[in-house]
């Protein structure tokens, strides 16, 4: 079992500085590096549309992942605290609302510069699945997604009892989900398979995962007819995922159809 622990935050005069910000921010900026460093070596070859995207998609992250939080999650705070709630952008963040935002920025900025998506989803799949694994080790220091009272071996020791901790699984996920992106990068592979691979292996353990949230707690993640909105959206992700693996599998059978065309053995003999 793993011991309960809670990490003071860092006081500078008025300001307090808590991990949960500090790898959340070191998430987005290591996911914006390495997707970048992937546009450049992996394919398309030119990370100049992420590096001009990525301000437009860490704010329009912040901002639904925001709005996903209250409406999504915690609508009570709305109802306790007024309209006034939506501009407290610091005050809780959904990941897969963030996600979401993020994933609209992107359409709209791509749209907006006559840039195709499919080339970089690659790109941003292999700095998006570590990123976001460093952002959930925040959510495990900070203990905001409890779960169900267990005896699981991974248990955390809440002061309740022992609880799955949501935070440390998404992490566990997401790290393995990370070594597997990349081992399948040392092979060129068909645009959109690596993003097709972390939709489909992300979204459908998270849909499962959810099930384990605590419903036993004063402050616990809403739900809509029995479900997070965060398996309302994995439903979307996975579908997404699906069907981009399938146009890169269309399209390395394609290719490799055509080379077999134009392999020697393939000629008539004279």
């Amino acid at each position: 079992m793993i011991p309960y622990f809670q990490i003071p935050p860092l006081r500078l005069g008025a300001l307090e500085i808590h991990a949960f910000g500090v790898l959340t921010a070191l998430g987005i900026y290591l996911g914006a590096r390495l997707a970048a460093r992937a546009a450049l070596r992996y394919h398309p070859g030119s990370d100049r549309p992420l590096v001009e995207a990525a301000p437009w998609m860490v704010l329009a992250g912040l901002v639904m992942g925001h709005l996903v939080h209250l409406f999504g999650y915690h609508p009570e705070i709305l109802r306790r605290e007024g309209l006034g709630a939506i501009f407290r952008i610091w005050d809780g963040l959904s990941s897969m609302g963030g996600v979401l935002g993020g994933l609209i920025a992107l359409v709209v900025f791509f749209r907006i510069k006559g840039w195709q998506i499919r080339p970089h989803l690659d790109a941003i799949a292999l700095g998006a699945a570590p990123g976001w694994m460093v952002a959930r080790l925040g959510c495990f220091t900070a203990h905001d997604h409890p779960g169900v009272l267990t005896d699981f071996p991974l248990a955390v020791a809440f002061p309740d009892g022992p609880r799955h901790d949501l935070g440390l699984y998404d992490a566990i996920l997401l790290g393995t989900l990370s070594l597997v992106l990349y081992a399948l990068a040392r092979k060129k592979r068909p645009e959109g398979f690596l993003m097709g691979v972390l939709a489909v292996g992300y979204s459908v353990p998270r849909f499962f995962l959810d099930f384990l949230r605590a419903r036993d707690l004063p402050f616990v993640d809403g739900r809509i007819f029995g479900l997070t909105p965060a398996q309302y959206l994995t439903v979307v992700w996975t579908g997404l995922g699906i069907w981009l693996l399938g146009k890169a599998l269309s399209a390395e059978k394609a290719a490799a159809g055509e080379e077999a065309q134009r392999s020697p053995e393939a000629l008539p003999n004279p």
